[in-house]
């Protein structure tokens, strides 16, 4: 089932239905992912860099409802163009705690989209039953990442070591914290 479109001042996060993400991985294609939604993916977005799909892809194949907190296409209001991608890194899990991903293509670097989509996920999923903790985690040298975490107030716990990606500082937040901070009627 695909879910609503969640909206921001200039963006709007499309969400990819099963078959879609399906086709994105293992065909290469984004027929399904865009069929009929009136936006385009003009430079290919998780077409020729599958991100997230290698993990996202096979948790939906076991359990299609966790389809639900996956990926987003990042769409520009604008142009309607793709620009990037957004995604759930699964369920929440015991503590109700939720981790995010996010990739927006290098031509739309450093316009602020990054953190305009991060905001739209974040005040969808605070509203969510059972979400209660907002987890980001970053490279420590991918600077404008790390401004934009800091830049919401989340706290620093830390680092972790991911099997791919190195180092890693992670930050949380509560889901009320952040409503608090950034509810609907903060921009």
């Amino acid at each position: 089932m695909r879910q609503p479109v969640i909206t921001t001042s200039r963006l709007e996060l499309h969400h990819i239905p099963v078959d879609g993400l399906i086709s994105l991985y293992e065909d290469k294609s984004d027929l399904l992912a865009i069929a009929g939604r009136g936006f385009t993916n003009p430079h290919q977005n998780l077409v020729t860099e599958s991100g997230p799909l290698r993990w996202r892809v096979p948790q939906v194949k076991v359990d299609p409802a966790t389809n639900k907190w996956f990926v987003r296409f990042i769409v520009l209001r604008e142009s309607g163009e793709v620009i990037g991608s957004t995604s759930f890194h699964g369920v929440p899990d015991e503590a109700g705690m939720m981790e995010i991903g996010i990739g927006i293509e290098e031509q739309f670097w450093n316009n602020g989209y990054a953190k305009e989509a991060l905001l739209g996920m974040w005040r969808w999923v605070c509203n969510e039953p059972g979400v209660k903790v907002l987890r980001y985690t970053v490279s420590p040298t991918n600077t404008p990442s790390v401004k934009i975490i800091e830049g919401y107030g989340f706290t620093y716990l830390g680092q972790q070591i991911d099997e791919e990606d190195g180092p890693e500082n992670i930050y949380e937040m509560s889901t009320e914290d952040f409503m608090k901070k950034w509810g609907s009627d903060h921009e």
